[in-house]
């Protein structure tokens, strides 16, 4: 997994960990089993790798992994 992420360097991902909502940020690195994103507003993430269940490109920033916006049918 880290090998595969590693190639996703600089790319927008959306990540998928569990639970109810997903991540979303430009891949800067992994290492050691941590793959560190940053978010639109310059922040920090820093997920471990063997906790991902879920990862994709993100295809638009308007579109958030895990939510359907009010109204769409």
């Amino acid at each position: 997994m880290e090998d595969f992420l590693s190639k996703l360097i600089g790319k927008k991902l959306d990540v998928y960990c569990g639970g109810s909502s997903s991540l979303r940020g430009d891949v800067i690195k992994v290492e050691r089993g941590v793959l560190y994103l940053r978010d639109e507003d310059g922040k920090h993430c820093y997920i471990a790798v063997d906790k991902i269940v879920v990862v994709w490109e993100a295809r638009d920033d308007d579109h958030h992994a895990g939510f359907v916006p009010p109204n769409v049918r």
